[in-house]
């Protein structure tokens, strides 16, 4: 069997090993830019059998236009139409060829590790699509504090969305350096850029609410 996405595989378990849940990277095709995320599914996610990952392909000149699909070594898993007519190729006689080609193309642009040196438009579109998975303003990427979690109903202390985690982890690496290890903690975020706080800052206000 032909594992054209082989380095999905790799891709995914890097991810798990080092706690990202998304990671991108960028291909292009007829000329146009893409912007491709690369999302681990979550829990209650309805996730076709055998499918690695999601893939959620942006078209760069049109952000407007995506396409989500799954996928796993072997294949794309997602009918022919809905694939060429996003990528705007034309139906033909020979159109199972040319899609076994895109693949291919495709394939070449897959990382095998997660990497945080980001295009801005990479970067964009992952803190985008984690802040709206998050419930939250994708405006809101200016850190301006860290609150502790409530107690659940069971009296276990509730810990921070994966969302939050790795957009801090994307915006705020310093700060996630030195706060991220408590998953009880969750991460504040802010439209305003004049809210927003120094490491040095945040991490003083949080040691002098402890003391509290």
């Amino acid at each position: 069997m032909n594992h054209v996405f082989h380095n999905l595989k790799s891709l995914r378990d890097d991810m798990i090993k080092n706690g990202w849940i998304i990671d991108s990277f960028t291909f292009k095709y007829k000329n146009i830019n893409y912007v491709a995320l690369v999302h681990l599914p979550q829990r209650n996610e309805e996730v076709p059998k055998y499918a690695l990952v999601r893939l959620e392909f942006i078209n760069l000149e049109d952000i407007s236009q995506k396409l989500e699909l799954y996928a796993n070594v072997v294949k794309l898993l997602i009918d022919a139409k809905t694939l060429r007519e996003f990528l705007g190729i034309q139906y033909s006689n020979n159109l199972g060829d040319i899609l076994i080609q895109f693949n291919h193309h495709l394939a070449k642009f897959i990382p095998t590790q997660v990497s945080t040196n980001k295009s801005k438009d990479e970067k964009e579109q992952i803190i985008n699509s984690l802040s709206i998975n998050d419930s939250e303003d994708p405006k809101k990427v200016y850190c301006f504090g860290v609150k502790r979690n409530p107690l659940k109903k069971n009296g276990q202390p509730a810990m921070r969305t994966p969302f939050n985690d790795n957009k801090t982890k994307y915006l705020r690496t310093e700060l996630y350096d030195l706060l991220g290890k408590d998953k009880t903690l969750s991460f504040l975020f802010s439209s305003d850029p004049n809210k927003e706080r120094s490491t040095e800052d945040i991490i003083k206000s949080w040691s002098e609410k402890k003391i509290q």
